[in-house]
Formats: C-alpha cells, structure tokens, sequence
C-alpha cells in the first residue's frame, strides 16, 4: 500500500465525511460562481451601456414628433451619417430588444460589427436588426413603455447640416445613475462573498474532524519512518485534487444557474438601472483558481498559523471579540460608502464568530455550577464540551441564521413597502396613454365637462418630460419632470417621507414642487429648500413642498403643476389616469376617441400593469433567496454531520449513563435535550446578529445601493419558525445517535485524538 492509498483509507472508513465535503465544495462554487457570473455580466453591461452612449447625439424634430424610418431615410439621402436605435419591450415585459442597423454603424468608424471607437459588438443580446425589432413593435402596439426609435449622429455632423424641420439633442438612454449601479452589484457581491466565508467555515469544521480522526494515522506512518512534512505534502495533494474534481463541475453548475436566473436578472437591471443585460462569454479560470484557494486556504490555514499564535489567539479570544465588535459597529455606524459598511459588517461577524462558542461555553458552565441535579450538571458541562468542539459549524450555523433572518426581513418589508407604494400610485381604475400624434389638452377639455366624474370620480393628467434641476448655482442636473393637470385626490393620499404642511395645495397652485427620494439624496434636499428648475428654455425657481418616495428607477424626477409648463414645452409621453365613477367604460372611450379623432384607443386596467410590476420586482430578490436556503441548508447538513460524528465519537462515554442507572430511553432523552440545547443556543445568539444585520440593510446598504430607504420592520412569527428550525436539526442530531445507542458499543477514542480538557 503506497501512502496515497494509506491516507484515503480514512474516507473509505467514513465515506459521509468525503461526500460532506465534495458537496460543499460544488455547491459553493455553484452558488458564488454563478452569482458571480452574473454580476460581471451585469457589471459589463452597465459599462458597455454608457460606452454605446457617450458623447452621443441624436437627431430629433423640431415639432416634438416621433421620429419614424422615412425621417432615417430623409437624412441619410442628404448623406448624414445616422443609425437607427430602436428599442422595443420583449413579450411580456421581460427585457428590451434594441433594434439596430449594422450597416448604418460602418459610417462611424467600427469595423466588424463594432460601433465606433467603443468597441462594442452590435450583435447577441439585446441587439437584433432593425427590421426583426420593427417587426416586433408592430405586434405589441399596446406596448408599455411603448417601443421608442432614436436616430444616432456621428460626430462628424453638426447642426448646419441638417435639413429644415431636425435638430442635435443629447442622446441618453435613461439616468445616469451615478454608483447605484455599481453598489447593487457590490450588494451581491458581498451577499456571495458571505455565503462562501459561511461555506468555508463550514468546510473547515468536516476536514479539521477527519485530520482529529487520522491522528492515529499519522503517529502509526511516522513510526514506520514517513517524515511529518511528506505527509502534509500528500494532505495538500490529496486536498487539490478534491477540490480539482468539485469545482469543475460546480464551475458548470454555476453557468446553468446563471442562465436560469438570467432572465429575470436582466428584467431587474432594465427597470432598476435602465441596462440591459448583454452577452458576455463565461470564464472559467479565474473563478477556478479562486475556489481552489479558497478551500486551500481554508482547510489548510492550522499549516501556516505558527502554533505559538495559536496559543496567543486561543488565550486573547474574548478581548479581540470584544474589539472586532466595537470597532465593527461604530464603523457601520459611521461610514460613509457601501464599501466601508461591509467592511464593517465582516468585522462584526468576526467578532461575533470569536464571541459565541467561548459565550455558550461561559453560560453552560456557569448553569453546571448553579445546578444541584447530578444529570443537569453533567449535561451542562457536556454542552459546553460540545460548544468547543464544534465551535466553527456552530458559528457557521449562527452567521446563516443571521442572514437568512436579515434578507427575509429587508424582502419582506420590501415587498409590504413596494405593494402600498404601487397601491397608491395605480389608485385610479384605468389608465390611458394620449395617442401618437395626440395632444391631450382635448381629452383634458372633455374629461373636465363630464359631471359623472366631478361628482363619483377622479382623473387627472400626467405630461412627462425632460427638464434640469440646479441649486445654489450648481451645474444642472438632468431629471424626469411630470406636470400633474389637475391634481386630484388620486395622488394627495401618497404617503410622503417629509412634508410642508400642505404640499398639495401648494402643488395645485404652482407655487411648489416635490421631489422623489433619489434626487433628494443626491442633491442632498430637504423640504423649504429652493431649486431652479429648468424647462423647456424657460427657468422656475420654486421651493420644495415634499419629498416623496419612489421604488423604480433611480431617475431623479420633480413632481410640477401642469399649468407652470411652458407653452413650447415637448412632452416625451402624456397619459391619463381614470376612475371612471358613474362615467360608463364605454361612454369614456367613445368621449376620448370623440377628442382625439381616432378609431380605437387602449384603456388598460392598473390593476394588469400592479401584477406586472410586482412581478418585475420579485426577480430583484430571486437571487438572495436562493443563496441564503441553499446556504442554510449547507449549515444545518454540516452541524448534522459534525454532531453525529462528535456523538458518536463519545458514544462510549454516553453509555456510562446506563451503568449509572438510566434507562436507554433516559439515555436518548439526555441526549436529545443536549443537542436541541445545542442548536437552540446558537439560535437565539443568532437573532441579536440578525437584528443587526437587518438595521444595518435597510438604514445603511439599502439607500446606498439602491437610492432609497425602507422602514425598519422585524418579524418575530419568523424567528420562532428559525428556532424551530433549529431544534429540528437538534432532534435530528438526537435521532441520529439514539441509532448508535442501540448499535453495539463502540471502543473509546484514543487519548490523542481529544485535548486534555476533553478526556
């Protein structure tokens, strides 16, 4: 038998103990590589998206019309150098197809599909040509946003040359963003980050056990004259080609469980951040060579740590629990970027890490002290025999439990807080978009004539815009400006974050605006403070009546009276919202067509667009659910696995308790009530760490990752369903070894496998 083959012996001996390790080692790299590839493939697209755009121009009309193919045919017979961009919503709002013109792009410089010095290929998602694209818009006509064409300039034309009727705009697809983009993929990063360091532990624990277990091993090859450091040259080798065989594969599963969330992914970034998610080729090496490291790193870390730090480490726990945690919550407390705040959450976990086996050690045997019953002060003891040993699965449970806590509680007051957000933004009954070519100052005219609606109903006009916002002299910053004409009771019951003492009369009379949340913090506004607002040519200077909350694009938009806009303002979209009250449905339709002179118009039902958003929003979270249940999952198999083999491991010692007069079933119920005390223990040390992790979610990473803020909400019905599920996997451990109890006794454990204290 060579020394391969002696050492691997272990596993044939323990073979749950190799597939614990291979299926943390592929389920990790599946989890972390996945999330990871779609995150560098949103983080490309975000990139990509404002390289297409920069410094573009776009010609548009002079009358404010929408611009149509024989406008693109018009100016390129003049020989302009212009491509069409077109940009139609997929079936079923699940993302955007841009439409383009691979020839029209040559006139710009790129070669081989590239446009331009961007270097930005024009094919593969979401690029089609533009003729699939116009195809496609002509079978949604009641698309919402309705499809959008842009013609794009080259730098090379300027306004003197173009025709009679066209002029040069900026060309932009949506906000700028500024970081929100990239702090939301920062946000999974860390999410993913956390998971793998919760992997780690996690792996950490089963190979620390199986290298106690082959102590014996080792002593017995070294008397046969194998020196220590080839052996731990063979572990090393052995633990490489582990990890070679299972992260392949996961690397694999990692690519089909991006391509199965990659679509609501996209459908996430298109409404988040007005990015779509393009094509991007999978890597493998990187992310191989980092896994690898990673279970190296984390099985092998006892190798390098020199022992005398080990001593200095084991002896200084409490103090450097104390520090971690201090330094980690001022500086959550205190930070000033997304960054900072998970530097500062890892240092809080470390501390917390540190604190809990040494806290549960300290509690058990204090109660052992306190205890005048033999059995309870045995158990005692015993529980914190068992805090010491399985000290990382243990942690490793506690920071899942905190996780899991913290994300279901930010989702659900997500959810809560979105859905009476939407409720009162779609409170109207129906919703009508002005038709192309349409201005809606008749229909307004006619709605206004209609009794049925002053008396049972409500209505008002949205006329969506462009506009910038200044303060103090500041550079103007671009917004989405909408002119409410009138201001119906429709949009006064909208929960407002801050609030003159009534913003909407101040609104209806044109003598304030309100502003969404986003703006508020980027320009760092508060109620009473004054704005230039800039539109069409024409500047207002107008304090602010209200800040109110927005849950979509992280645009800043103003809310304005209808009747401070400008006669030649351009709207970019006019809509009206309905509730029709005793109006029957198809007298306002016939009304609306009487006023525009068309043949059909769509009313669409606000409720259809409340289900499609909700449903857009639901794939924001579908990511960090997954990876917080198949990361509990992972902590309670590994505790499983590590309890039983702890259990199993003193199974000789348990049956002293039958010498000493327990009955088997006495036994088991000793045994029970000590492994649920276990796992009930790192739950409720888990509920302050997940109190805090969710605090530190919705008052700090949220509003810097996404642009807005979230009330604090805990939900104490899932903590109880989380202790639950921790004494579920207590009962499990239990159940486990009352199998072993009734199995034949098992030899004692070598003294050299267990410390002094442990004997």
């Amino acid at each position: 038998m060579n020394l391969f083959a002696a050492l691997f012996s272990h596993y044939r001996r323990h073979p749950l103990q190799l597939a614990a390790l291979a299926l943390m080692i592929l389920v990790a790299t599946t989890l972390w590589s996945g999330v990871r590839q779609l995150t560098e493939q949103a983080r490309t697209s975000l990139s990509q998206s404002e390289q297409v755009i920069a410094g573009r121009q776009q010609v548009v009309r002079v009358d404010g019309a929408r611009l149509t193919v024989s406008d693109f045919v018009t100016l390129r017979r003049v020989g302009l150098c212009v491509m069409p961009w077109l940009e139609v919503p997929r079936q079923g709002n699940v993302g955007l197809v841009i439409g383009v013109d691979p020839l029209a792009a040559a006139c710009f410089g790129g070669e081989g599909g590239t446009f331009g010095n961007s270097q930005i290929r024009l094919e593969g998602e979401p690029f089609v040509d533009v003729s699939e694209a116009a195809r496609l818009a002509e079978e949604l006509p009641d698309a919402e946003p309705p499809p959008s064409l842009a013609l794009i300039a080259a730098g090379n034309v300027t306004a003197d040359a173009l025709p009679a009727g066209y002029r040069l705009a900026d060309f932009s697809r949506g906000p700028d963003t500024g970081e929100l983009g990239e702090s939301f993929l920062l946000n999974l990063d860390a999410l993913g980050i956390l998971a793998l360091l919760i992997t780690a532990l996690l792996l950490r624990s089963v190979y620390r056990l199986g290298i106690v277990q082959r102590r014996d091993s080792f002593a017995l090859l070294h008397r046969f004259g194998v020196p220590p450091a080839q052996v731990d040259r063979r572990l090393v080798v052995e633990l490489l080609v582990l990890s070679v065989l299972c992260v392949l594969p996961g690397l694999w599963l990692g690519s089909l469980l991006a391509g199965l969330l990659g679509q609501g992914f996209g459908r996430s970034l298109e409404g988040l951040f007005d990015a779509p998610l393009y094509e991007a080729p999978g890597q493998w090496l990187a992310p191989a060579f980092t896994m690898m490291a990673v279970v190296l790193l984390a099985c092998l870390a006892d190798f390098l740590m020199p022992g005398g730090h080990r001593v200095v480490a084991r002896r200084g726990k409490g103090k450097l629990a104390g520090g971690f945690l201090l330094v980690g919550l001022v500086l959550a407390l205190l930070s000033p970027s997304l960054l900072w705040v998970f530097v500062a959450v890892a240092i809080v976990f470390t501390g917390a890490g540190l604190l809990t086996p040494a806290l549960i050690n300290r509690l058990a045997e204090r109660a052992a002290g306190a205890s005048a019953d033999p059995l309870s002060r045995w158990r005692y003891r015993e529980l914190a025999v068992m805090a010491r040993q399985l000290a990382l699965p243990v942690v490793a449970l506690q920071f899942t439990l905190a996780m899991v806590l913290a994300i279901q509680a930010l989702v659900t007051t997500f959810e809560d807080t979105f859905d009476r957000w939407l409720g009162q933004r779609l409170e109207a009954e129906l919703y009508v978009a002005v038709p192309e070519g349409r201005s809606g100052e008749a229909a307004a005219r006619w709605l206004a004539s209609q009794p049925e609606l002053q008396t049972s109903g409500a209505w008002h006009r949205v006329i969506r815009g462009r506009g910038s916002v200044s303060v103090s002299g500041s550079p103007p910053t671009p917004v989405d400006l909408f002119g409410l004409s009138p201001v119906s009771s429709l949009v006064t019951n909208w929960d407002l974050l801050a609030a003159d003492d009534d913003p909407w009369a101040t609104l209806t009379r044109g003598e304030a605006v309100l502003v969404n949340e986003q703006l508020a913090r980027r320009l760092e506004l508060g109620v009473g403070d004054r704005i230039a607002v800039e539109v069409a040519g024409e500047q207002l200077n107008l304090p602010i009546a209200g800040v109110y909350a927005d849950y979509g694009r992280p645009a800043g938009e103003i809310l304005i009276s209808g009747t401070l806009l400008p006669e030649q303002f351009q709207p970019v979209f006019e809509s009206f919202s309905i509730t029709p009250g005793a109006l029957p449905l198809a007298e306002l339709i016939r009304g609306l067509e009487a006023a525009w002179q068309v043949s059909d118009i769509t009313v669409r039902d606000n409720e259809e667009i409340r289900s499609l958003a909700t449903g857009v929003f639901d794939q924001t979270f579908l990511l960090t659910r997954a990876m917080t249940v198949l990361t509990l999952a992972l902590a309670a198999l590994a505790l499983l696995i590590m309890g039983w083999v702890f259990f199993t491991g003193r199974n000789w010692y348990f049956r002293l308790l039958a010498a000493w007069g327990l009955s088997r079933r006495e036994v088991a119920a000793q045994l029970t009530r000590l492994s649920v005390g276990l796992t009930g223990s790192v739950a409720l040390l888990a509920l302050p760490l997940g109190i805090w992790l969710t605090w530190v979610l919705v008052h700090r990473i949220n509003p810097l990752a996404f642009g807005w803020s979230l009330p604090m909400a805990v939900y104490p019905g899932f903590w109880v369903e989380l202790i639950g599920l921790s004494l579920l996997i207590g009962l499990g451990i239990a159940l486990l070894m009352g199998r072993q109890l009734r199995a034949g006794a098992a030899l004692p454990v070598s003294a050299s496998s267990l410390t002094g204290g442990e004997r």
